[in-house]
């Protein structure tokens, strides 16, 4: 207490000069209208400014759920995509449909190495089984082939073991799609029949064969091509629609008829 009375008497001519042009401009801002509106004006300015400053620190620190919803959006829009019905889905059905849609975020990811392998936040609790197919909002990144309770891990298409049915956007030609680890960017087509007609840019999907993938799916383009060995086949480089190096959100694939298909063959 004897602080602030110090502090009081130690400031008393500063603090006198403060209330006296508080009130000075209290006086003259409440009997002169011109004032009056300037003063108002000037606080609103003020108070709109903080607002705004406000509101954009609010909107960037909920960037983080913002892309939750986004990518949860982007799920359920991929799964009515995926299994085209008339009717609306329900959770009841889900047995009974092609395809279920789980979205994940990437953990960890390589891209450096001739096998390269990435983690997601999802696993068997989320239903995730063995040989699922995972995308990204632009086209296919890989094949589940570990799972935990919690976490799954995937062969990357930028892997040299990773092989996939695939064909041409634009006809029913298919072939093996691989890596040969050289170039991060692009990924080979072979066994194309040399009568395929093949044009720089044409458009490369998955064929729908192996059961992972839904026919359709965006793969990548055409950048190259050129007859193997035998002569009789095309290989093809593929410029990948999807930058392996900068992928976060990503969409697990569950095809629930494919036990049943393959039971066909036992």
């Amino acid at each position: 207490m004897q602080r602030i009375i110090y502090f009081l008497i130690r400031n008393k001519d500063f603090i006198l000069f403060l209330s006296l042009l508080t009130i000075s401009l209290s006086i003259n801002i409440s009997y002169n209208e011109y004032n009056k509106s300037k003063f108002f004006n000037s606080s609103n300015s003020l108070f709109s400014s903080l607002y705004n400053t406000k509101l954009t620190i609010s909107k960037y620190f909920n960037l983080e759920y913002q892309n939750q919803l986004l990518a949860e959006e982007n799920r359920n829009l991929r799964f009515m995509i995926y299994n085209s019905r008339n009717d609306q889905i329900e959770e009841s059905d889900l047995d009974k449909i092609n395809f279920n849609v789980t979205s994940a975020s990437v953990i960890k990811n390589s891209y450096s190495y001739s096998n390269n392998f990435i983690t997601i936040n999802v696993g068997e609790r989320d239903s995730i089984e063995i040989d699922n197919g995972v995308i990204s909002s632009l086209g296919v990144v890989g094949i589940i082939d570990k799972i935990s309770p919690n976490y799954s891990r995937f062969i990357s298409i930028l892997n040299t073991n990773f092989l996939l049915n695939a064909k041409f956007k634009k006809s029913n030609y298919f072939g093996v799609l691989s890596w040969n680890g050289i170039n991060i960017n692009k990924v080979q087509l072979k066994d194309i029949p040399k009568q395929a007609n093949v044009s720089i840019g044409d458009t490369i999907v998955t064929g729908g064969n192996s059961l992972i993938f839904p026919k359709g799916i965006l793969i990548g383009y055409v950048d190259s091509f050129k007859l193997d060995n035998s002569e009789n086949y095309l290989e093809l480089e593929i410029n990948l629609a999807t930058d392996m190096t900068n992928i976060e959100n990503l969409y697990v694939l569950k095809n629930n008829n494919i036990k049943e298909i393959n039971s066909l063959d036992e």
